[in-house]
């Protein structure tokens, strides 16, 4: 059975301070440790940093690195959105976050079980999930009632939807992306409930993870996302 082809999208805004490790650390793993192709494309937008600059340096030690340049901030939502726009023909497609908060090995263990699902959500709140350091206390309380107010209103049984680590087979992104409105942090909310309700297999597994301590989520984020959830579930592009 031939390995299929992986595409990893990293959104980034200025991230001068941690993409290169990150880079680093997924291109090396990769490397080494998959047989198949596999392609990291970093969709930069609104950067007021040098980080595009760090990225195109990276390039000469992993060739298999590429970038997108968005000039306005758009949001995890928008960037993601754009780089799946993009995206290549690679057979398997992913996200993770730009501080590595979720090891390469979980990432390809993830891409690995997209023979058999759709849909593939890394999570820290299932059983055999590693989580090496917590968030603070409030974060995880803010967390909690953000999940509780998702399961509310689209009962989908996935116990983490915001862990930033997912892998989708190219088909299933291609059908539902039309149909993506969310431009912020709840774009993975969206974009498993629309995954879900086009019938398309999702499974939940855990994975390993740490807590870096620069969350980028602020207070005012929060307040977008519910309101951006209520909008998704009851707007005009509600399923």
């Amino acid at each position: 059975m031939s390995v299929p082809s992986v595409l990893l999208l990293i959104p980034a805004c200025n991230e001068h301070g941690r993409i290169r490790p990150t880079l680093s650390e997924y291109a090396a793993y990769f490397r080494d440790h998959y047989q198949g192709q596999w392609e990291i494309v970093v969709v930069v937008n609104g950067s007021t940093d040098d980080t595009v600059d760090i990225v195109k340096s990276m390039t000469r030690e992993f060739t298999n690195i590429r970038w997108i340049v968005i000039p306005d901030r758009v949001g995890k939502g928008g960037a993601l959105i754009e780089g799946l726009k993009l995206a290549s023909q690679a057979e398997i497609i992913g996200y993770a976050d730009a501080d590595a908060a979720t090891t390469p090995e979980s990432l390809l263990r993830l891409a690995a079980l997209c023979r058999d699902y759709d849909c593939v959500v890394g999570s820290r709140r299932v059983t055999g999930s590693v989580i090496h350091q917590f968030q603070p206390s409030h974060r995880q309380f803010a967390s909690k009632v953000f999940h509780l107010i998702v399961q509310v209103l689209f009962r989908m049984g996935i116990h983490d939807t915001q862990c930033g680590a997912k892998v989708f087979t190219k088909a299933a992104v291609d059908a539902v992306l039309p149909r993506m409105t969310s431009r912020g942090y709840e774009f993975d909310v969206e974009l498993l409930w629309r995954m879900r309700m086009a019938g398309y297999s999702i499974t939940e597994v855990p994975i390993v993870w740490q807590n870096t301590g620069d969350s980028r989520v602020q207070k005012r984020d929060m307040s977008r996302m519910l309101t951006g959830l209520f909008a998704i579930r009851f707007g005009p592009g509600k399923v």
